[in-house]
């Protein structure tokens, strides 16, 4: 695949994002780079990342969580312009769902870039992932399922602490309740017996995976970015190492700060399992670094271009680009690409940053931070309004207060 950032003199491309997180401007930005158009951005409120932007067009639709609703958004948005491209990204698990059980109502007029129904079903559930990567050989956490609501700790044959997701991140967004958590952490049975009472009760029924807890703090988390062609073989592959995560509880694991660059085994690993199940378009998956064997044992697959895609983009490799050429173009099929630049990706102040690593770490992100290669998404030359400037000034101090009340400043597994 190509991954040049040069403008192209392809005809027009119109890209449609759903969301409006840091990853959809993430996507935004890696588009206004490769074609210099201005993506339309479909959410059902209007958010910060993305008002007021000078490459954005955003459009607030109330109800985009019907299905019916967001089928006609991305049509009328799509229909436009009869002399553009159109293609259609999510910047959610659940809002990728909604685009690929209504494919058959969009692809006439706009490029759904994803896996189908089958493939998605088998990755993005946590329970089913892990017994591929079981299958496979894949490197993975000691995994048991339960069912909300039906099992207890008792049920639960594992080394504590343990971590506990739901294995449908889609059908466990519909779920709300006090305290809610993207990952809970259980050190002994009575926590996880109150954790599993807890979600039940909030109405949740379906499956949770409970996995044994892999030591380590941040800095032993890694995330693997892929592309696939069409076809369902992997064209591109990046390795990315965390430094920092979010610790807030809705958005609990989000890498805020990580470094690109060359991991053969851990890219390999991962290409197995896209190439397994013929996957198509980006895949993100969370791996950890095992400390006591050195091997990044795979936790996840988000199936898109996630809150930290963009740094993909950043190192070098233009992610629409990608897009443009596998899914417009219908460009020959290349083939597997590793890609091995250092770059560090981060959506917070690097002052932010020096406060929660350890000082060889800083010293990495010191000589990156010399050599020009760090990237704040967000920070784009671009970008003048004064109300998204005064956004930016306002999140950006707000990171130290959001850090500074929920960062444990320990390996959350030790209490």
């Amino acid at each position: 695949m190509s991954t040049r950032s040069t403008p192209s003199a392809t005809p027009r491309v119109r890209p449609i994002i759903l969301g409006g997180d840091i990853g959809a401007y993430g996507s935004a930005r890696a588009f206004h780079e490769a074609y210099g158009v201005r993506s339309v951005v479909i959410a059902g409120v209007s958010t910060g990342a993305v008002a007021h932007s000078a490459i954005v067009d955003h459009r607030v639709v109330p109800g985009i969580e019907d299905p019916a609703v967001l089928v006609a958004a991305v049509r009328a948005a799509a229909t436009e312009d009869p002399a553009a491209r159109a293609i259609v990204l999510a910047s959610a698990d659940w809002l990728v769902r909604t685009l690929v059980e209504h494919r058959a109502e969009l692809e006439d007029v706009v490029a759904v870039p994803y896996a189908d129904v089958e493939a998605l079903d088998v990755m993005t559930d946590k329970a089913r992932f892990t017994a591929l990567c079981e299958e496979l050989g894949v490197p993975h956490p000691r995994t048991v399922v339960v069912r909300a609501g039906a099992d207890r700790a008792a049920d639960v044959a594992l080394t504590y602490p343990l971590v506990i997701k739901a294995a449908s991140t889609t059908e466990y967004h519909h779920v709300e309740f006090a305290g809610k958590k993207k990952v809970e952490v259980a050190h002994d049975a009575a926590e996880l017996d109150s954790i599993l009472g807890r979600i039940a009760g909030a109405g949740f029924g379906g499956d949770l995976v409970v996995q044994e807890y892999v030591p380590g703090g941040d800095d032993q988390m890694g995330a693997v970015n892929l592309m696939c062609w069409p076809d369902g073989a992997a064209g591109f592959g990046l390795f990315g190492e965390v430094l920092l995560e979010e610790y807030t509880p809705g958005a609990l694991g989000n890498s805020v700060a990580q470094i690109t660059g060359p991991n053969a085994e851990a890219v390999e690993h991962a290409r197995r399992l896209v190439d397994h199940v013929g996957w198509a378009g980006f895949a993100n998956l969370d791996v950890k670094r095992d400390p006591r064997d050195g091997v990044y044992r795979f936790l996840e697959l988000n199936p898109r271009v996630g809150r930290s895609g963009y740094s993909v983009t950043a190192a070098g490799y233009n992610v629409a680009r990608m897009y443009v050429e596998a899914f417009l173009d219908a460009a020959p099929r290349e083939g597997f690409r590793a890609g091995d630049a250092e770059h560090l990706f981060a959506v917070v102040p690097l002052a932010l940053v020096k406060r929660y690593v350890s000082r060889a770490q800083w010293e990495r992100v010191r000589r990156l931070r010399k050599a020009g290669r760090v990237t704040n998404p967000l920070l784009y030359r671009v970008e003048r309004h004064p109300r998204r400037l005064a956004y930016l000034a306002v999140a950006m101090g707000n990171q130290f207060r959001k850090f500074a009340r929920h960062h444990p400043g320990l390996d959350p597994a030790a209490g």
